[in-house]
């Protein structure tokens, strides 16, 4: 594993991070661990997203016709 530091961090910005951390019951660290982990995610989503965005598979839906075939999805199989 390796280790990182940030310097120079205003000392309200600790403050409020520490004071998070603590709401959640966690250590500073392993919030701050939690949240640069979050962040690596979201990028290697991003990432795979990138990877699909040129893709021509013959779907042209756009959001608001797929959200509207999963309610009408959700709706047949309540009923």
């Amino acid at each position: 594993m390796v280790a990182l530091q940030i310097r120079d961090v205003p000392d309200e910005v600790r403050d409020i991070l520490a004071d998070r951390a603590r709401q959640l019951g966690q250590s500073l660290q392993t919030y701050l661990l939690s949240l640069v982990t979050a962040e690596a995610e979201r990028a290697n989503n991003l990432a795979l997203l990138r990877a699909f965005e040129d893709r021509a598979d013959g779907v042209d839906t756009d959001m608001t016709e797929t959200v509207a075939e999963i309610e009408a999805g959700r709706t047949e199989r309540d009923n």
